[in-house]
């Protein structure tokens, strides 16, 4: 089978040792009314890092456990907090969260204080019997990544039969009665086959289906050949919204991930039946907590450690570090002072704030610009300009790292303008 990313680069390791948590942070003193108003209601935690796959695109360079990973009884603690704290519903990852010996235990442990358990996972070793003692556990619904058809999947997955292993996941899981979903990366080499994995998810029988832009952090940061340019966000949030359409009417609902947008003339299909009808600003910090399996809390599971660790559950209380770490209150804080570049000037800047912090982060090195946007490509298409990206400097080569890469911007070519301009519903060019 031809592999579309070709070989992989050997200049860093493929599953790298995690250095230990972060310990003993600072918190403030004192707490704010915004610390208290806001509570998270969804966490993402990673109960280990270990993962049977090697996909070229994982941010956190999955592989390996963490030498410092929370024991059972401390990961029974910490679901005691969540509850204490306002969480309504914990999604395990990994990593591969069924690699840790005591998985089905922590679900029962969620599932006896009444919050919703569900899991994502690659589906490799998601086999019968492991899928019998999650049902016995509670465990809820099952994400199941697919990206892209047998080869494209493959390719990215690291892992001959991957694809497959995933599939047999889905009729394990159809098999004891736990509903199943799926989650796709959208990229540069899977882009064209999106819709014919969608219809084949679709046929299997998936509940809903998650569509995240692969971000340029971990793996997929030194994987330039799979990220999209900013501009190509014309060709794919239109057939992205075209899909979302396509599963309601098949009753599966498309869920588009949280740098998918933003403010362009398809944000009512994507999110007409959210809140306000459209995406905010990030929730990391508001209404999302993210956790590691050292025990390193984050606002968000897909922040780099380094950037946006706020405490540890080994020092400090839940929710001391919630209410009291500068990293979880930074979109507490977050005003259009914060912001820079086009987003700073944008009209959507006060509603929007730059969209998704991860994928800017990761991306240029710090968040309040956003080149991943809708809005923003249409915008300069208007100009007769477009973006796309560069490497700056290489990734160092460690979980939930990122490489540094600047926005070019230049004329769009003379032979795709005009289709561009119509697929982004401007007026032709006079």
């Amino acid at each position: 089978m031809t592999n579309p990313l070709g070989p992989r680069p050997k200049s860093l390791p493929i599953a790298p040792k995690a250095a230990p948590a972060k310990r003993s942070l600072p918190l403030a003193d004192e707490v704010r009314d915004v610390d208290r108003q806001w509570r998270p209601i969804y966490a993402v935690w990673e109960i280990t890092l270990a993962c049977d796959l090697a996909c070229r695109h994982c941010g956190s360079r999955a592989g390996k456990a963490r030498p410092d990973e929370l024991t059972t009884e401390q990961c029974f603690d910490l679901v005691d907090q969540m509850k204490d704290l306002g969480v309504k519903e914990i999604t395990l990852i990994g990593g591969e969260a069924y690699l840790r010996d005591d998985w089905t235990d922590i679900v029962r442990r969620i599932r006896s204080l009444g919050m919703i358990c569900t899991m994502t996972s690659g589906g490799r070793g998601l086999d019968l019997e492991r899928c019998k003692a999650a049902k016995e556990a509670g465990l809820q619904s099952v994400s199941i990544s697919i990206d892209g058809l047998e080869a494209n999947h493959d390719a990215q997955r690291g892992v001959d039969g991957s694809f497959r292993a995933a599939l047999q996941a889905m009729d394990h899981l159809r098999a004891v009665g736990i509903p199943f979903s799926a989650n796709t990366q959208v990229n540069k080499i899977n882009m064209h086959e999106i819709p014919a994995t969608f219809d084949l998810l679709c046929e299997k029988g998936i509940h809903a289906w998650q569509v995240q832009l692969t971000t340029a952090m971990g793996r997929a940061g030194d994987e330039t050949g799979l990220l999209l340019e900013p501009y190509q966000v014309l060709d794919a949030i239109p057939m992205i919204a075209a899909l979302k359409e396509v599963g309601d009417a098949r009753k599966v609902r498309l869920w588009p991930g949280n740098n998918v947008g933003y403010f362009g003339p398809y944000e009512h299909t994507l999110r007409g039946g959210w809140a306000g009808g459209h995406r905010g600003s990030c929730s990391a910090g508001r209404r999302t907590l993210g956790i590691e399996a050292d025990g390193s809390i984050k606002g968000c599971p897909s922040l780099p450690t380094k950037d946006y660790v706020g405490g540890n559950i080994r020092d400090n209380s839940l929710k001391d570090i919630w209410e009291r770490s500068a990293p979880l209150r930074f979109t507490r804080n977050q005003s259009l002072d914060t912001l820079h570049g086009f987003c700073r000037t944008c009209y959507y800047a006060e509603e929007c704030k730059a969209g998704c912090n991860w994928t800017s982060h990761v991306l240029l090195g710090k968040a309040g610009d956003q080149p991943y946007c809708h809005h923003r490509a249409s915008e300069l298409l208007r100009e007769g300009v477009r973006e796309r990206i560069q490497k700056k400097t290489p990734a160092p080569g460690e979980p939930f790292d990122y490489a540094i890469f600047e926005v070019i911007r230049e004329p769009w070519p003379e032979g795709e303008i005009a289709a561009a301009r119509a697929k982004a519903m401007l007026d032709p060019l006079p």
